[in-house]
């Protein structure tokens, strides 16, 4: 036999091994069709992209049941500590739900601003930080080496000269075109500035599929955002000619709490350090929005922001609005979707007309022919680049986070949401959906969109194979 036939049938025997592999791991039966079909067709590129983005980590337990006790006692005792604590009963089962699988726990905010741009999110971040007396934590995907990145470790900086704490945890390939000495400046300075999951080959190169997504930012107990918006010069200006539309939200008061705990646990994963202290957390006051922190990931047991998703589409009676850069739907979600708007339930969803990523642009193009096929209003929002990643139904529940209607954030980063549960808030986020209307178009009428032809239909079917891939 020649060395190219041994080559041709070894890569063969590699890739059967890899198939196998994929099938006893019992996921969903369309994510392995998809890496079935990229492995055998593609066996030396598939076998490669599988074990950097396909091994399945939900078995693994990164923080130990011990530890989590440690981390989520002082949020517990400030949770039990809430006076008039009551739970709204539409979605009372919602919030038990959260807070029996991942005691993602309730709590009072004082004040909720909803922030729609990079122009009104960072000075009022900068602002912030300047104020900060205690502690600064920052649990971030990308600060970028630009302008505004500069900027904000500068001001990171002069708070570590004062003493303050300052802790920032940044995604390691989120972060992958920053160099090192970008974040060594601030380790020089006193900052604890930590990589989530670093990926060297060939230890860790499994993991590169799975990567902390989150955007959560907590000042000095009692200040805390949310949202889809990265510390980068592009979720400011934009790129690509685009403006970008974007939500974060600001909250002062108790529902920080949430926010602390999801960042101490992030910490102790990437530091092994437990910060269980009484200055990490605020005693919430009386009266307020009723708000939960929830975060999911693939080491969690199960997907609760998207069964956090699935509570509220399927208790919806009016309405349900959703803002997504990327609709790529898992066959739960989008089975809620098309019942309700069976239902006779008012069911929009709007994307970008124009996306930063052109393969999900194809990808998402046969689900929204479906969502409109389906009775859903699909709207492509041409006042920039939307990224906003935000839900509100029925004017009384919503939530703002970095979960994007797609397979990637529902199964495989570490996602961080929060729920609202207050009519003003869900009338806020309405109001903000309706304004963004107005700079939109329907799906349904684009007729390239709608009725492609041959060649563009079959493309837009086959790129679908792989979204449970991207």
């Amino acid at each position: 036999m020649s060395v190219l036939g041994l080559l041709y049938w070894l890569s063969r025997i590699i890739a059967i091994a890899a198939i196998i592999h994929v099938v006893l791991d019992n996921r969903q039966p369309a994510k392995t069709m998809a890496w079935a079909l990229v492995i055998y067709f593609l066996p030396i590129f598939g076998v490669v992209a599988y074990i950097f983005f396909g091994v399945n980590r939900r078995k693994e337990r990164f923080v130990g049941r011990r530890s989590m006790d440690m981390l989520t006692k002082r949020s517990m005792l400030e949770f039990v500590e809430q006076q008039d604590l009551k739970l709204p009963a539409p979605y009372e089962n919602t919030i038990r739900l959260f807070s029996n699988q991942s005691f993602s726990l309730p709590f009072i905010n004082k004040r909720t601003e909803i922030l729609t741009s990079g122009y009104d999110f960072i000075p009022r971040l900068l602002a912030d930080i300047a104020q900060a007396k205690s502690h600064i934590h920052i649990d971030m995907y990308i600060i970028e080496d630009d302008a505004l990145g500069r900027l904000i470790c500068d001001a990171l900086i002069a708070k570590a000269r004062q003493g303050v704490e300052v802790r920032l945890i940044y995604d390691d390939v989120g972060c992958w075109a920053v160099k090192n000495r970008f974040f060594e400046r601030l380790r020089k300075e006193g900052i604890d500035a930590e990589p989530f999951m670093p990926v060297h080959f060939p230890q860790f190169t499994s993991k590169a599929n799975y990567r902390n997504h989150r955007k959560i930012i907590v000042i000095d107990a009692n200040i805390g955002y949310i949202g889809g918006m990265n510390l980068a010069l592009r979720y400011v200006k934009g790129r690509g000619g685009q403006a970008w539309r974007d939500t974060m939200v600001r909250m002062e008061g108790g529902a920080v709490n949430g926010l602390q705990r999801a960042f101490l646990i992030d910490w102790f994963f990437v530091d092994r350090t437990l910060l269980s202290d009484r200055k990490y957390y605020i005693k919430p006051e009386a009266g307020g929005a009723l708000v939960q922190t929830v975060t999911s990931g693939p080491v969690a047991t199960y997907p609760e922001i998207m069964q956090g998703y699935l509570h509220v589409i399927m208790a919806a009676r009016k309405y349900i609005y959703c803002q997504t850069p990327y609709f790529l739907p898992t066959d739960a979600v989008f089975l809620a979707l098309k019942t309700a708007a069976a239902s006779g339930v008012d069911v929009r969803i709007m994307v970008p007309r124009r996306s930063d990523a052109l393969f999900v642009e194809w990808a998402s193009r046969s689900y929204l022919r479906e969502a409109v096929e389906a009775g859903i209003k699909v709207l492509l929002y041409e006042g920039g680049f939307l990224h906003a990643k935000t839900m509100v139904s029925d004017d009384a529940v919503s939530t703002c986070g970095s979960t994007n209607l797609d397979f990637r954030s529902f199964e495989n980063n570490f996602e961080g949401n929060a729920f609202f549960y207050d009519a003003d808030i869900a009338l806020r986020m309405r109001d903000i959906f309706m304004r963004d209307e107005r700079q939109s178009v329907l799906f349904s009428s684009l007729p390239e969109r709608m009725q492609p032809n041959i060649i563009q239909r079959l493309w837009d079917s086959l790129t679908r194979l792989l979204s449970p891939l991207l």
